[in-house]
């Protein structure tokens, strides 16, 4: 018996070095991996950038590895330079976390087969590029109906870069959403042909307070619009983050963007070595897209409402663009009892009915 005790203590020792020594093997490789970010705008403390980076951060808290970034790179030949640069220096996984990113990257991702390749809201994929995406258009649908349940004079506003699909779903789910609730609302959108630029940003949100629009919102990356609303007395949502300290009584919530999770596992499953090119598509089911704080100041059925829906998202049992789906020149795009395709919504180049602004 003293003998056996002796052999299973001895064992067990054993075993306990050994997975001593593989936790520190595992440890170190982490700590030896780079992971780049590319970035289209300042970081700042709110934003498409800033949410991008919170993800980052937690990424690199859950892994070990160390993270590098570079910000404020215009899409194109500077962004090309800046991937093959980060590759060059051996980051194991480089996120390039822009639309226009997408080519250069791909470009890069050929000369470089070993580097895992992520792009953010792409649809080109290669054998070591992959691909992810939110589906903001489910925050946008729900900060619709409260735009609808609030607005006054039944004129929205919307502040947009550029026309690609990701900005059109999230148009005409804000403008789905309101009618919902309020077949009276009416959407009109001014483009601003840029992800960053608070001087036309707030242009465009004073163009459409004159007229007429006493809730507003933007599909681009500075707090300018919400500032705006504030200022005018107006409301607002924010986007990508939480901006209501920048507008207190105007920020009536957010449609926010959270990645951490998904960061987390591309960077452990290239650790691993296992990692393969994929495209993902989450939202509220995959804790990818969230409403920030709802303004207190909304009524207490309207927030209940609203988390009630949230639930529905989650469970898959709301779709903003169930049919029918009516575009802005009577065409219906999708008919009762159905839902559109995730293709449909890929390739989306139309505005709803609702929107009164042309395209």
């Amino acid at each position: 018996m003293v003998i056996e005790n002796k052999l299973v203590k001895k064992l067990a020792t054993t075993t306990l070095i050994v997975l001593a020594s593989l936790f520190s093997a595992t440890s170190m490789a982490a700590q030896d991996i780079t992971v780049g970010f590319v970035y289209v705008s300042p970081i700042g403390d709110a934003g498409w950038t800033y949410q991008h980076d919170l993800g980052r951060l937690e990424m690199e808290k859950n892994t070990g590895v160390t993270t590098k970034y570079v910000e404020n790179v215009p899409e194109g030949p500077d962004a090309e330079r800046v991937i093959r640069e980060m590759a060059k220096r051996g980051d194991k996984v480089i996120f390039a976390t822009s639309f226009g990113y997408m080519n250069p990257m791909l470009k890069v991702s050929k000369q470089f087969p070993d580097t895992a390749f992520v792009h953010a809201t792409g649809y080109k994929m290669g054998k070591n590029m992959g691909l992810y995406n939110a589906r903001f258009y489910e925050g946008r649908y729900l900060t619709g109906v409260i735009a609808g349940e609030v607005t006054k004079s039944n004129v929205l506003g919307y502040v947009a870069a550029f026309p690609i699909p990701e900005v059109l779903q999230g148009i005409n789910a804000f403008i789905q959403g309101a009618r919902s609730v309020n077949p009276k609302a009416e959407l009109r959108v001014i483009w601003v042909n840029s992800w960053f630029d608070p001087g036309k940003e707030r242009q465009a949100s004073m163009t459409l307070m004159s007229q007429g629009a006493d809730v507003i919102t933007h599909h681009t990356d500075s707090t300018a619009v919400v500032q705006a609303a504030e200022e005018r007395g107006k409301y607002a949502f924010g986007y990508h983050s939480d901006m209501s300290k920048y507008g207190s009584t105007a920020h009536l919530t957010a449609a926010t963007h959270h990645r951490g999770n998904y960061y987390t596992k591309v960077v452990k499953a290239a650790i691993a070595g296992n990692w393969k090119p994929e495209n993902v598509w989450g939202g509220y089911k995959e804790g990818m897209i969230k409403l920030a704080p709802l303004n207190p100041s909304l009524p207490a059925e309207l927030r209940n409402r609203i988390a009630s829906m949230e639930k529905q998202l989650t469970a898959g049992t709301l779709h903003p663009f169930a049919g029918p789906v009516v575009d802005q020149d009577g065409k219906i795009r999708v008919v009762a009892g159905e839902t559109m395709s995730d293709g449909d919504l890929s390739g989306m180049d139309y505005y709803v009915e609702g929107v009164v602004s042309k395209l």
